[in-house]
This record gives structure tokens, sequence and C-alpha cells, in this order.
């Protein structure tokens, strides 16, 4: 069945929801209105206010009754509006649910799926295109997942809410609608904390995730009719890493490229760089580079532009490592 992104959230949750009654959605505007980007939509109509529920303007309160859902026995799926909505939270996340399982020595499990739109690209204002995943990615206990396609999104999707794990489930806004594929309409699995290599090159990997592989498939594009293949490594789980896909590629090329659109100082491409810089080190034929949004909030949508990465950006990027 040919869908978009958000058709594809929309139908896992539907099909999750018909098989596990235990399954909860709450969240702002998540029920009659169907989200904010429709990505609930129908939900309250087939399953009712017991199971989709809106909830106030109160993050730390939908993540706090999420918590104790879980402890009924329940597993829920709130969702975050926006991803610069989630701050209100944070201390509910970091304090509970990524440690509940330690500081119970396993007794308890928060398996609780927190979905959120994240990232620019659709000139929204500050709050609206956040791109913070790393904040997250810090923390012991969480999974943090970013799918980058309609088919990934429903399996991941499926995947995450099945595990017995907490995950931050980041939806890319800019990819809710950009393109359409062919999804199974049986529910299925894309597993959890593995990478997957979306390209094939032998000069340079470059590692990707979100609405970042698009981007990063265009500039291997371009940089393929100058004569450079360009492997790219979509991530997928952001944390736990899949470390040996990235170093397993950047063995085999000589040259590693990370794009993020999360400003670039202490970002995730980061810790990607000091991987490869531990593990592959005698295999690198140039410097790790990154390309990255801009150590600034992200500005207003006239500006945007400029502070978010585009094809050419990268494609500059790939030129200049083979050069070296």
């Amino acid at each position: 069945m040919i869908m978009t992104m958000v058709q594809a959230i929309n139908q896992a949750l539907a099909q999750e929801m018909e098989r596990d009654d235990r399954i909860i959605v709450l969240g702002e505007d998540v029920g009659r209105n169907g989200g904010v980007f429709r990505a609930t939509e129908g939900l309250f109509d087939r399953f009712g206010p017991d199971r989709v529920m809106d909830t106030p303007l109160a993050e730390s309160g939908t993540i706090g009754a999420s918590i104790g859902m879980t402890a009924l026995g329940l597993r829920p799926v709130p969702e975050i509006q926006f991803m610069g909505f989630i701050y209100p939270a944070f201390n509910q996340i970091v304090s509970h649910v990524a440690r509940l399982r330690n500081r119970t020595r396993g007794r308890f499990t928060v398996p609780l799926t927190l979905r959120t739109p994240y990232g620019a690209g659709v000139k929204a204002l500050e709050h609206h295109s956040e791109s913070t995943e790393a904040l997250f990615c810090q923390i012991p206990g969480l999974t943090v997942v970013v799918p980058s396609s309609p088919y990934d999104a429903k399996g991941l999707l499926i995947a995450s809410i099945r595990s017995d794990d907490p995950v931050i489930f980041l939806e890319p806004t800019k990819l809710y609608r950009a393109e359409k594929q062919d999804v199974p309409e049986e529910p299925y699995e894309v597993p959890l904390r593995l990478a997957a290599v979306v390209r094939e090159g032998k000069d340079l990997t470059i590692v990707a995730w979100g609405a970042m592989v698009p981007v990063a498939r265009q500039a291997a594009d371009a940089a393929q009719a100058e004569g450079v293949g360009a492997e790219i490594v979509d991530l997928r789980t952001l944390s736990p890493m899949d470390r040996e896909t990235i170093i397993t590629s950047v063995k085999k090329t000589g040259r590693a490229l990370i794009v993020h659109e999360a400003p670039k100082t202490c970002g995730l491409g980061a810790e990607i760089a000091a991987t490869i810089g531990e593990s592959a080190l005698l295999s690198l034929l140039g410097p790790v580079m990154r390309v990255t949004g801009q150590d600034i909030t992200v500005p207003l949508p006239k500006s945007e532009d400029r502070y978010y990465p585009g094809p050419e950006r990268v494609l500059g990027a790939i030129r200049k490592l083979m050069e070296v």
C-alpha cells in the first residue's frame, strides 16, 4: 500500500491498539482533532476516549501519568506535540522513565513509547523546529529512534511499542508527507538498535538519520555524477547506537562525513566522530567531517534555509574530503 510517513505511523498505532488493548494513546489534541499533524486521526472514533485521551497543556503531567499507567500494566504511547515542548517533561523522563528498571533492580519496567515530531525544514517557529536528540542519547535507559522513510516509520514504531524498554520516538516533521512508499498492510517490525546501509559506495561514508537521509541521498547522487561513490548509513536507532555498521563502512571507504540538523557543538556527530577515531583511525584517508545546523536557536522562517543543512553543503563537504 502506497502511503506517506504520517499515514504509516497512523496505521502502526491503529494496528497495535487493535492487537493489544493495554495500549493507550494520550497527548494534546490527539483525540477528536487527530493530532496537529493528523498522526492519530481516526483513532478516537475507533477506540474511544478511554484509550485515546486528550491531555491538558502540561507535558510533565502527560509523562507522569504515563509512568503511572505502566505501573498498572498498561503500555502508553504519549505524544508531545512538538519536540520543543518536551523540556517541561525532561525531569520525568530522566528521573523516572529512564531509571525505574535500574531503581527497582528489574522488578518494574516502563514500556512507554514517547512520540514527538521534531526538526526544522517546514518554516515553523522556534520550539516547533527543535532537533535536540543528543540530550536523550546521553541518558542511560532510553532508546532513541528516528525513522527516515514510511516503511521504517511503521516497522520501527511497532517494534518500539512492543519493546519493554522506554523509547523516545522522534518523527521528522519535514518527512511526514515528503514522499510516498510501498508499505506492507500487515504489521511488521524493523529491528531496533540496527543501522541500515541505504546506499552502497566505495569512496566515503555518510552517516545520517531522519530528514538528513534524503538530503544525503541528493548529495550522493550529485557526487556520483562527479565520479564519487558515497555510501549512506542511516542510523535509525541513535541510542544505543549500531557502531559496528558505522565502523565497517568507514573501514571500507576510508572517509567519513556525518550529517545532522542539530547544532554542531556536542551534537551526536561528535560521538560518532570519536567512535570512528577510536575504532577506524588507521583506515582514514582524511579527517572526519561534519555538516550540521548552526550553534544558534532555530531562526525565524526567512532565515531557516541558512540554518538548515542542504544537499549543496553536503556536496561541498564531499568534494573537500575527496581532495584530501
